[in-house]
Parts: structure tokens; C-alpha cells; sequence
């Protein structure tokens, strides 16, 4: 618990840095800033991005400020629990500010409380209860807040005397001037705990998307019959306010498909204009946007491995795309733009058309001359899920299995030997003599990309061999 001691009280002039402490309630930061004084006055910088997000304020992008002002010593104003983040200081006066956790979770109930003049300010996220007491006259309190406030909006509140909660108002209230709404606030045990944001799964009904769903059970996961993600109007209707984290893994996947007229268009639609309706969404709400992209964006031209700063040169239009994609996810402040490849999951996929032909007695003829990493669905979902729990940073991640860079002729034979046939019944052909005469869009030669950044994050991708002799057992 905070206090403020005589030696803070009325300070004029703070010349040291901006500085961040956390308290007994998670997320909750009180912010020391200098305020300069003269004999005019005083300054502060009130919201210094830069040095606030150095100092270890999160990048909350709010979108309205409000100012309250008080005309009288002992006005009280809470305790109220908004669904949006905060940030709360002080222009004119000294207020005793209180905050009580009404999140679900192990921390609900914990309380801080102390006095905050000019100097001090608090960042309050979401679903904690905050409230106020003036302790001078002419009071001006101000708030920037990271949604859009609408009339006839209700939240939850607390009553100021909750005697589990024991806020030791300076003022006693019954001698404060407090609004009738805020003397009819629940008490602590009549309050319905603030649930976290959910987390929304688009392409819910693909392998991956499955994946996901498997892996965040709490999350919602949607397909294409519940939202079309390639039709902007039901993206714009969807209520984004409820969710904390998109994880989009819908997209056009018929890489052949897309060079035909019809096809050329739906890829664009869903694998290029609906990210970046995302992405402006994502910008103007704030939640966190996880985007799925592939290899493809890359011509594969290249000796090694592809770091994430590699240049984009797709090839075919559906790799066009999602490298249009790539780049509209990129201008979402939240994001996390996972590139993979060589998916392999519950559907349609390699790995099962070979074991299909394995089991038929088949002898196919495969690929040697394109190279890259398996990435399982189930891994590639637990990537996923460790970033956005960890809270990594945002940007863009390779994601794959581990292990050695093969080729798919490689692939084939190991599916074949786990299914009980000779690797022998599978024979290479290059690219070029597979698709001559066919109508294909051009594949990257090198699929192969680092996986270092993911692993500085503390995440350590599985080897591919061990996964699949797993997937095919």
C-alpha cells in the first residue's frame, strides 16, 4: 500500500526522471514526474509517450480526455470500475485517490490508497476500481481513457464505505459531498467480478484454427459461416469492444486457385483488404492483432535461413496477397505477424496425402528441389499462445518445428517408413518436371527461416521428425 509522506506533500519542483512503481494490485503504476516551478507557476509534462514507455508505462494509445473539476474540499467521486484503461493526474489541488481490484482472478479485492498532488500520476487498467476524495478546494482531476465513453453505459462500482475493503478516507464521509448514485454503490461481496477481455479465433473452422481452439479453450472461436472476414460490412458490425486479443487465422489457401479470375479476387479479399480492416480496427480499439502469413511472400531465392527483416518477393498472386497483408498488419501498434510454413494439421495436408498413398499402395513421385521446415498446427497454436501470454514483444516472428532443413521428397519417404512402406517407393523430380504442363503458381525454392527471435523469447519449437512420428502414429 502507498502513502504519501509529509516531505511529498505540495511539492513544487521534482528534476529527476519520469519514474514508474508497481503496487499490491497487478497493473496498477504510479507515475513520479518532475513538475518545474517558478515564479509563474508550474509545468509537467503530463503524457510524454517516449519517456513514459521507457520508463515502463504501457503504449495504452488512449482516445479521449476528460477533466473533472471540484469546487469543494471533500467532494468524493467512486468508486467506479470502467471497462477501459486510465491514466489519472492531478492539474490543480491534492486529491486521496483509492483503487480496488474487481477483476476476476486471484487478485480481486486488493486495494491501494494514497494522496497524489501535481507531481503523481496512476495508470489504472482495466476492470480496477478507482475513486477519489478532494483534499483542497478547486480540485482538477483529468483522465485520458483508451475507449470512446457512451452515454447509458453501465459498469460496475463499489461502495466507498465497504468496511472489507477499509478505505481511510482523510475526510470522513458523512461529512464529504458525495452524489446519491455513489451512496447506493454494492458492497465488495455483491460485486460481480469484471471477466478479462476475450480472445476472438477468425478461420476457427481451419487446421489451424482448430489448433487454436484446442490450445485457448476460453477463447471464441468463429468460421466463415459465422463471419465472412472478406465482407468489410459484417467485419465493421462485429463487436470488437469485447475482445482483448484477434487471432486471424482465416485465409485463401489455394495457391493454384488464386491465379484464376475468380480466385485472384477472394484472395484479395480475404488475404489482403480484410487484414487491413483489421488492422484499422485494431488500431482504433486497441486490441492486440495476431496475424497468420507464410513462406510464399518470399521467392526463395536465397542461400540460408530468412530472417524476419528479409525482403518480400512473392511470386504468385496468392503470395501478392498475403505479402499486401503482411504490410497492413504491420501498422497495428498490438501486433504480432507469425510467418510460417509446410502446415500441417487436422485437414487436408501433405503429410496425410502421402500416408493416404502410402496406405494404397502408391508409389509417388515428390519434390527434391523445394527445401523448409514442417510447423505443426498444434505447435504453431502454442507458439501463438506463449507470445501473446508472455507478452513478447510486438512485430514479426518466424514460427516453424525445429530440426533440420528438408526438402518434400525428405517429407515423403519419413511418412512412407512410418506407415510400413520402404522410403525407397517414394522418387524425386524437380519443380520444374512436376509441373510442366500444369497449371501452378510458382513456389519459393527456400522455405527455410531463422528461429532465433522466437526463441530469445524463452520458446523452444519442437523438432520436426519427433512431431510427425507423433502425427502419423
Amino acid at each position: 500500500m502507498l502513502k504519501t509522506s509529509e516531505e511529498s506533500q505540495g511539492v513544487a519542483d521534482m528534476a529527476g526522471a519520469i519514474t514508474v512503481e508497481q503496487t499490491e494490485i497487478p497493473g496498477l503504476l504510479v507515475v513520479r514526474m518532475p513538475v518545474h516551478a517558478d515564479d509563474r507557476g508550474w509545468f509537467k509534462e503530463n503524457w510524454q509517450r517516449e519517456k513514459m514507455l521507457a520508463a515502463g508505462v504501457p503504449d495504452f494509445a488512449p482516445v479521449q480526455n476528460n477533466v473533472s473539476y471540484n469546487h469543494k474540499r471533500g467532494v468524493v467521486r467512486g468508486m467506479h470500475t470502467e471497462p477501459w484503461d486510465k491514466f489519472v493526474a492531478i492539474s490543480d489541488g491534492r486529491i486521496y485517490g483509492a483503487w480496488v481490484d474487481l477483476r476476476e482472478g486471484p487478485s480481486f479485492g486488493a486495494t491501494v490508497h494514497f494522496e497524489m498532488g501535481p507531481e503523481t500520476a496512476v495508470y489504472v487498467p482495466r476492470g480496477v476500481s478507482n475513486g477519489y476524495q478532494c483534499l483542497t478546494d478547486n480540485v482538477t482531476y483529468t483522465y485520458l481513457v483508451t475507449e470512446h465513453w457512451r452515454p447509458n453505459q453501465g459498469y460496475p462500482a463499489l461502495d466507498l464505505a465497504d468496511p472489507t475493503v477499509a478505505i481511510p478516507w482523510p475526510i470522513p464521509l458523512a461529512e464529504s459531498i458525495l452524489s446519491e448514485k455513489d451512496r447506493a454503490n454494492p458492497a465488495l461481496g455483491d460485486v460481480v467480478p469484471m471477466p478479462p477481455k476475450r480472445t476472438l479465433i477468425l478461420g476457427g473452422d481451419g487446421q489451424l484454427g482448430r489448433a487454436l481452439a484446442a490450445a485457448l479453450p476460453e477463447a471464441e472461436a468463429v468460421g466463415r459461416e459465422v463471419l465472412d472476414i472478406s465482407d468489410t460490412a459484417a467485419l465493421e458490425a462485429w463487436p470488437w469492444q469485447q475482445y482483448g486479443t484477434v487471432i486471424n487465422a482465416a485465409a485463401f489457401t489455394d495457391v493454384d486457385g488464386a491465379e484464376s479470375l475468380a480466385g485472384r479476387r477472394q484472395a484479395w479479399e480475404v488475404n489482403a483488404a480484410a487484414p487491413a480492416t483489421l488492422a484499422r480496427l485494431s488500431r482504433s480499439l486497441g486490441f492486440t492483432l495476431v496475424h497468420v502469413s507464410t513462406d510464399y511472400v518470399f521467392d526463395g531465392d536465397l542461400d540460408g535461413e530468412h530472417q524476419e527483416d528479409a525482403l518480400m518477393a512473392p511470386l504468385g498472386v496468392y503470395a501478392q496477397t498475403k505479402a499486401a497483408g503482411d504490410l497492413a498488419v504491420s501498422t497495428a501498434p498490438r501486433h504480432y505477424l507469425i510467418r510460417t510454413s509446410w502446415v500441417v494439421g487436422d485437414g487436408r495436408n501433405f503429410v496425410r496425402t502421402m500416408a493416404s498413398l502410402a496406405e494404397r499402395g502408391v508409389s509417388p513421385t515428390v519434390v527434391d528441389d523445394q527445401r523448409g521446415r514442417l510447423t505443426f498446427a498444434d505447435e504453431l497454436a502454442r507458439a501463438i499462445t506463449h507470445l501473446v501470454a508472455s507478452g513478447a514483444p510486438y512485430g514479426l516472428y518466424n514460427v516453424t518445428n525445429a530440426g533440420p532443413v528438408v526438402s518434400w521428397f525428405d517429407v515423403a519417404r519419413r511418412v512412407f517408413e512410418l506407415s510400413g512402406r520402404p522410403a525407397d517407393d517414394v522418387s524425386p523430380t524437380s519443380t520444374a518436371e512436376y509441373s510442366a504442363g500444369k497449371d501452378m503458381a510458382p513456389r519459393p525454392h527456400n522455405s527455410a527461416m531463422s528461429l532465433e527471435r522466437i526463441r530469445s523469447t524463452g520458446f523452444e519449437p519442437e523438432d520436426a521428425w519427433a512431431a510427425l512420428e507423433r502425427y502419423c502414429g
